[in-house]
């Protein structure tokens, strides 16, 4: 952690200011008071200048990390750098119920952070470790996890702190991880793709797997398949429609007949499409053509497409037993991840959306088709087409009057290669 950090954290870690910072959360008016005159307040009482900012910073850090946390923001405290970094509540939930099952003795979140999934197994009531090698971050972990008296936080070196601490033969184990997948630069930070560049390395992760422990870890939404050990069950998380992580599974935390799954987190709750199979042996389905392309489109969650899993969704959610008739489901393109179905199918794996009209990609057609239809707003979305959406609506737009959406059309311009020719789909959003 950097210096400014550990700085901005120190006067919220002393006593007079963690209660000031409860104080003002739990009372509430800070959020209606101009900043500077809160400030020159609270340095009118006598709080030191840097009592007042990390104070101040934390009120903010707590409001942006409400989304995350929810209610246990109340106690918590944060970094901005952490909290980016940090995993939502909802998904660390998840993490904590596989150890659960699992029924280990203790779990160890190697490289805890401020300790979001601590936190969530600690919930369960399982014992758990926090390693942390930063001094700041683990102080302020020790803080977000003072409530659970079964959680510790320890600062160490992650590899270090395992060669130091061998489990006994009556304990089962559990590692949970989350590796540092950036660098610093002298211009800031940069992802690293390379799974032995992590800290610690994937080779690392697998070593524990190989000692026999329950181990769980967090990766990138974008992990290559081939990196993936073949003892491993891989899980890509979808929250809100947005794909927050991959998580590898070993040992007594995998499921044996699960070896890619897409687990789609939304308002209504949570679900998982799973198959046992390796990646690229998915079932076969129709593929049509730009002639298939009438009824509905589907775009698959980020997730489903992440794990290869877009013709099972198909499969299992839109075909009749084993039916391949092209009218239950078939695929425009097979390196497209859009398909098509003529009976809607509502599902929690996809969104659907009504075709209206099938254009080719030309700007002149395009451009005519605006005008003639007064489209006052213009969504665009792509696969397989290099284009920019925003620079296209521009164009698009050019000359179309914005200022009266009640006269025109809400228009939704899907963009997509089919075989070697480009369309454009008119679809309404379902």
């Amino acid at each position: 952690m950097s210096e400014s950090t550990a700085a901005e954290l120190a006067g919220v870690l002393t006593p007079e200011g963690f209660k000031l910072l409860n104080q003002l959360w739990r009372d509430g008016d800070y959020a209606t008071m101009d900043t500077l005159k809160l400030a020159e307040r609270l340095r009118a009482d006598g709080y030191a200048p840097r009592v007042v900012n990390s104070v101040l910073t934390q009120l903010k850090l707590r409001t942006q990390a409400e989304a995350k946390f929810g209610p246990f923001v109340d106690q918590m405290i944060f970094t901005d750098a952490g909290l980016q970094q940090a995993t939502s509540l909802q998904v660390a939930a998840h993490h904590a119920r596989r150890f659960a099952r699992a029924g280990v003795d203790e779990v160890v979140d190697l490289g805890s952070g401020l300790g979001a999934d601590a936190l969530a197994i600690a919930g369960l009531d399982i014992p758990v470790t926090a390693i942390e090698m930063d001094e700041t971050t683990a102080a302020a972990t020790t803080i977000n996890l003072m409530a659970f008296p079964h959680a510790k936080v320890e600062v160490a070196d992650a590899m270090d702190w395992v060669d130091d601490h061998p489990a006994d033969e009556y304990t089962t184990r559990g590692f949970w991880l989350d590796p540092a997948r950036r660098k610093t630069r002298s211009h800031g930070t940069v992802r690293i793709f390379d799974p032995e560049a992590f800290s610690p390395p994937l080779s690392f992760v697998e070593s524990l797997a190989d000692a026999g422990h329950a181990v769980g870890v967090k990766l990138g939404p974008a992990l290559a398949h081939d990196v993936i050990p073949d003892n491993a069950e891989a899980q890509w998380v979808s929250l809100h429609g947005s794909v927050v992580e991959a998580v590898l599974w070993f040992n007594m935390v995998q499921r044996p007949d699960v070896r890619r799954a897409a687990l789609v987190i939304g308002a209504s709750g949570a679900s998982e499409l799973t198959s046992p199979t390796d990646f690229g042996t998915s079932p076969d389905v129709p593929v049509t053509g730009v002639e298939g392309a009438t009824g509905y489109l589907y775009e698959p969650d980020g997730s489903v497409i992440r794990a290869g899993l877009i013709t099972d969704l198909m499969v299992e959610h839109f075909m009749d037993d084993d039916s391949t008739d092209a009218a239950a489901a078939r695929q425009l393109d097979e390196h497209i991840a859009y398909f098509c179905s003529d009976a809607y199918v509502e599902t929690p794996f996809a969104t659907g959306y009504r075709i209206l009209e099938v254009l080719p990609y030309k700007i002149k057609t395009l451009r005519r088709y605006v005008k003639e239809h007064g489209v006052t707003r213009l969504d665009i979305k792509k696969r397989g087409v290099d284009v920019s959406p925003e620079e296209l609506r521009r164009t698009l737009m050019q000359g179309q009057n914005s200022k009266k959406p009640a006269s025109g059309e809400h228009l939704t311009l899907v963009l997509t290669r089919i075989g070697d020719e480009r369309f454009a789909i008119v679809v309404q959003p379902i």
